[in-house]
């Protein structure tokens, strides 16, 4: 039965592409609603003639048609039918080439293990290293700029330093300025004894970073191994490392910096120097000054003999997030744990110790000073000593307030603003509005109907865009998945789209007929103070109700669109300060109703305000936008 099915599908759509290029072949583009010299069954006819169907006498957004699916009408019907038979895991390159998706391609290419002792790479980029330097005596090997300032690498070291001996490897620049990078060492330094490596700037300032160390220095004897500089500045990701410093016997271990003034950045170590032997570790400034940080160790120097342990400052100044140690220095002998400052944060977060130096024999355990909001589970009550455990963050938060300290911390400058500040003549910060998702395109609702959105159909999603266990598309998935599945909040309406069609839809359900999509006109003014020109309230500047759509992170164009009540939408010509032309139309949206908003807001910690005290007014940022009823 199944097998007389699938011949009917393929037959169908097989004489539903002919009578479409027959009818092509004689049909006026102009009266089948496409435009001059385009097929009218190309996905972007298909939407200008969906548009017209559904919206009521408004002109069309070109910024939202350039957005429909580049595919032609034959592609869109083949792909189609690869969808309905399950077969779009196999054709995955051509599909995301000539779709405009986003999609990692398979790692095929590598670099054999041939390399001089002394190699060096000024720039490095797009190829994997199945074996680098392994079983190298001595020499050195460096690189200087790797992956530097690209969009969507994807990079893979399988094998690097293995068992050599007296090597020394360095790292300048790592994936820096990076754009959704993926990065992995599967093994680094392995077994090496003696020699260095070195990582001066690793991911910094880099954009939705994955990076992945699946063995860093595990079984090495005497080597020195530091990051000066680890995903500073990084921007909504995920790092881990499997094992870091597994079975080392007297090696040296240094973070200068790990995740500083990062924002939204999940960090795990799985296992870190366990079972060392005489190692020395240390974490100079472990998520300092982050915002929303994820931090994560399931064990911390467990099992280790005679060793020095040491964070001076962990989380020092981060604003709310969460931390979880499962176990720390347990079963350790003779070791020496010392945390200089932990958790004194601007914002309480979640910490918690599960398993804190249970069942280690001499050990020496402190604690400087101690942050709130943290908690102890299984906790060794001998041979720890607090120096100062305090409840410092509401009293740090409070001065810090106080003294204007706090104000845009975490936040940059312009990203938010009060209505009064949209005034001609008033000059202001506009913060960078620049949209630095990779480029992507909606798909054809024929398509996206036929691919799986959903958790429950993750192990298919992960089949068609060839994701990986613990891969960075495999997490890029979940959370697009987790954003849109999760409840609305209180006077939310909110819809997931992957089609023009589909925002469409949306926006009308919400609004009516008669509505416009607008967003702001260009990147101009972007990090830079800005001139407010002439300023125009949409609706006569009346209190009414929109539908904002966001990008979210995903292999197709994915938006997370949601109603907005109360709102005053605006339209303002952005002035060059000191030339005074016109350089920008912008489009600002006011919220009047913030009292639902989280106390720990950007809003608030920029504005220096509460939930429901002030109104707090944002620009569309470039591919961002808001529908309104049409003027």
């Amino acid at each position: 039965m199944k097998e007389q099915e699938q011949e009917f599908i393929t037959s169908f759509f097989f004489f539903f592409y002919l009578s479409l290029l027959l009818f092509s072949s004689f049909v006026d583009p102009a009266t089948a609603g496409g435009p001059s010299g385009e097929n009218p069954f190309s996905p972007r006819a298909f939407a200008i003639r969906y548009w017209n169907n559904k919206i009521y006498k408004v002109p069309r957004p070109e910024f939202l048609l350039r957005k429909v699916s580049p595919l032609t009408a034959s592609d869109s019907v083949r792909f189609t039918q690869l969808a309905s038979q399950n077969s779009l895991p196999t054709h995955l390159d051509s599909f995301c080439k000539l779709a405009n998706l986003f999609c990692f391609p398979d790692p095929t290419n590598s670099l054999s293990s041939k390399h001089s002792p002394d190699g060096k790479f000024s720039i490095y980029s797009d190829q994997n290293f199945t074996n680098y330097a392994s079983g190298a005596a001595g020499g050195f090997n460096s690189f200087k700029n790797y992956s530097d300032n690209e969009n969507e690498p994807l990079d893979s070291f399988r094998r690097y330093s293995r068992d050599s001996a007296g090597h020394n490897d360095e790292f300048k620049s790592y994936a820096n300025g990076g754009n959704v990078i993926s990065q992995s060492f599967n093994t680094y330094s392995s077994g090496a004894t003696g020699g260095s490596s070195k990582f001066s700037t690793y991911a910094d300032e880099v954009n939705v970073p994955g990076l992945q160390f699946t063995s860093y220095s595990d079984d090495s004897n005497g080597r020195v191994s530091s990051f000066n500089s680890y995903s500073k500045d990084a921007n909504a990701g995920d790092q881990g490392f499997g094992n870091y410093g597994k079975n080392g016997n007297a090696a040296t271990n240094s973070f200068g910096s790990y995740g500083q003034d990062s924002n939204v950045v999940g960090s795990t170590f799985s296992g870190y120097s366990e079972t060392g032997n005489f190692g020395t570790d240390n974490f100079t400034s472990y998520g300092f000054n982050g915002n929303v940080p994820e931090n994560k160790f399931n064990s911390y120097a467990d099992g280790g003999n005679a060793g020095v342990e040491s964070f001076s400052n962990y989380r020092d100044q981060s604003n709310v997030g969460d931390d979880n140690f499962k176990s720390y220095g347990k079963h350790s002998n003779n070791e020496k744990i010392k945390f200089g400052n932990y958790a004194e944060s601007f914002n309480t977060g979640s910490d918690n110790f599960t398993g804190y130096g249970n069942g280690a024999q001499g050990q020496k355990i402190g604690f400087t000073t101690y942050g709130e909001g943290s908690n102890f589970k299984e906790y060794a009550k001998k041979g720890v000593k607090f120096s100062d455990y305090r409840n410092t963050s509401v009293s740090l938060v409070n001065s810090e307030l106080k003294k204007g300290k706090i104000v845009n911390k975490w936040v940059e400058p312009g990203k938010f603003f009060r209505e009064e500040m949209l005034k001609e003549g008033i000059v202001m910060p506009m913060p960078d509005i620049k949209d630095k998702m990779p480029k992507r395109s909606f798909l054809p609702r024929s398509i996206l109907t036929k691919i799986p959105f959903s958790s429950s159909k993750i192990t298919q999603l992960k089949e068609i865009f060839h994701a990986s266990e613990n891969s960075t598309m495999e997490g890029m998935l979940n959370a697009a998945l987790r954003e849109c599945e999760r409840a609305p909040s209180q006077g939310e309406t909110k819809k997931c789209v992957g089609s023009v069609e589909d925002m469409i839809d949306f926006a009308v359900s919400v609004l009516g007929q008669s509505v416009e999509a607008r967003t702001t006109e260009n990147v101009s003014g972007s990090k830079s103070d800005i001139l407010i020109g002439k300023v125009r309230g949409i609706n006569g500047g009346k209190v009414t109700k929109s539908v904002s759509c966001h990008q979210s992170l995903y292999p197709y164009l994915l938006y997370y669109c949601h109603s907005v009540p109360k709102v005053r939408v605006y339209q303002a010509d952005l002035l060059d300060t000191k030339t005074k032309a016109i350089i920008n139309h912008g489009v600002a949206i006011c919220h009047l109703d913030t009292s639902a908003w989280s106390p720990t807001h950007g809003a608030f910690l920029s504005l220096g305000s509460s939930p429901g005290k002030i109104e707090v007014c944002h620009w569309i940022f470039e591919n961002d936008l808001t529908w309104t009823i049409a003027d």
